[in-house]
């Protein structure tokens, strides 16, 4: 009898002889981290009856009794009074037994038609989907953040690297500005992954569909899972429907490309915030000290940043691991997807915020940044292209500013240090006229392809984005 009793309790049958073992209960019980999904969880439920009721296969009495049930579940799960039990193992099974001893059997014939397996797949769906447009948002404070900070230092040069030697001045609005290109990508690779998560795997029921008539395209439209025209999207094959996570691993990938390209300028904020370069300041409050060096300022935060990505690229590789060897359909395994999409979308969201805030209260020393420019002949590939102008072939241009570049370090001086009559024994063609191309400003003003670091072609950037972002 207590066998029976627990299981009916646990949400399955009478079948088994013995209870589960507390240790077996702890191992595979997910209410500990599902109940986060208990919102969804009640919106795919009132979408599934409100369907049922609608196909005669569920009562006006029961219909309405299930709203009322789940209208007081929802406010004790707001208000802190609902009982999450572990025996109940997920938040399935737990608000369908709070529903049951609130309205009797009502809540049981909320079942008819689905299954756990079709149910989670719904859930995580509605969730993802509903977290996709908070990081979109989230996505779009950013690069608001590093346009407005790009419009305040569009005439503020910076020593452009390769391989992190100086190569060629740039705006320091143009360099931000290259982030802001990266992050639009990860905006419409979001964009993307949500198109597919918003399909509707439920009426699936555990694999193979079922002998009830249910209209699946209703509830999507009720879920609003309908493409740009209105469309219901649902899922084709039962099978597929309750196996499928491709969708959390498009979006970990997507998450982890974001992460990426936060790593990649955390780098440079740590490196530009050393003393050594001392091009920008960060606002304390995003810094710590240390416990034994006083005059520290430590950049923590896009430190941990950097660390944090190793975090969300490690759970991609685990889900991929984690689907790798499944066969179809549903396996208890699809159980350990949730933690690390949660976490991913955690940390994501975190990081989108706080580096929303940190970079527009950034501080440029825009003097470091030009002095650094003035180091490493930033602009000897614009000696090379004046010479190419004056009817010089390029490789020979390159050869003879070599030379040059050449003559002027063993001197220790600057291309622009160098006199006239010196530099005209590089090449005749050379006049007074080169000493404004070899500047950084007009260096700067010289490049005005598309895309390219001329202040007026970052303005129209600047004006594009802003456009974009609204």
């Amino acid at each position: 009898m207590t066998s029976q009793l627990h299981n009916k309790s646990a949400g399955w049958s009478a079948l088994f002889a013995e209870p589960m073992s507390d240790l077996v209960k702890r191992y595979t019980a997910s209410v500990n981290f599902d109940q986060r999904l208990w919102r969804v969880d009640i919106q795919g439920s009132l979408a599934h009856a409100e369907m049922l009721h609608a196909q005669g296969l569920l009562s006006a009495a029961d219909w309405a009794s299930i709203q009322r049930g789940m209208a007081q579940i929802t406010q004790d799960i707001e208000s802190g009074q609902f009982t999450w039990q572990l025996d109940l193992e997920d938040v399935h099974l737990n608000i369908e037994a709070r529903l049951t001893a609130l309205v009797g059997d009502a809540g049981k014939r909320l079942h008819t038609g689905r299954s756990r397996n079709d149910q989670v797949a719904t859930d995580v769906r509605l969730w993802l989907r509903n977290e996709i447009d908070t990081l979109r948002g989230l996505l779009a404070d950013l690069q608001r953040a590093l346009v407005q900070v790009a419009e305040q230092n569009v005439d503020v040069i910076l020593p452009g690297f390769t391989h992190l030697q100086v190569a060629q001045p740039v705006s320091f609005a143009h360099h931000l500005l290259a982030y802001v290109e990266m992050f639009a990508r990860d905006d419409e690779r979001l964009a993307d992954v949500r198109r597919r998560t918003n399909r509707l795997p439920l009426g699936s029921a555990a694999l193979a569909g079922t002998t009830y008539a249910l209209d699946r395209e209703r509830v999507a439209r009720t879920l609003g899972m309908v493409d740009e025209h209105g469309q219901a999207q649902v899922c084709q094959n039962s099978l597929d429907a309750v196996s499928d996570r491709d969708f959390a691993i498009e979006f970990a990938a997507a998450a982890s490309l974001v992460m990426v390209h936060i790593s990649r300028l955390s780098e440079e904020l740590i490196v530009w915030m050393s003393q050594n370069f001392g091009f920008i300041k960060i606002a304390d409050r995003f810094t710590t000290g240390s416990s034994i060096m006083p005059q520290k300022k430590n950049p923590d935060v896009p430190e941990l940043a950097r660390g944090k990505t190793g975090r969300v690229v490690g759970h991609l590789m685990g889900l991929i691991t984690l689907m790798k060897g499944q066969p179809l359909a549903y396996n208890k395994d699809n159980q350990e997807d949730k933690e690390p999409l949660f976490d991913t979308v955690d940390t994501l969201a975190d990081t989108l915020r706080i580096f929303a805030e940190m970079l527009a209260g950034i501080t440029v020393n825009a003097d470091a940044m030009r002095a650094a420019a003035q180091r490493g002949y930033a602009t000897a590939t614009d000696l090379a292209d004046y010479l190419v102008k004056k009817g010089l072939p390029f490789r020979d241009a390159h050869e003879t500013v070599a030379h040059a570049v050449k003559a002027a370090s063993v001197r220790g001086v600057d291309l622009t240090e160098l006199p006239l009559a010196e530099l005209q024994g590089f090449h005749a063609s050379i006049e007074a006229d080169v000493f404004e191309v070899l500047s950084l400003q007009g260096s700067l003003n010289a490049r005005q392809t598309l895309g390219g670091t001329a202040p007026v072609r970052v303005r129209e950037q600047i004006a594009r984005h802003k456009g974009r972002l609204g």
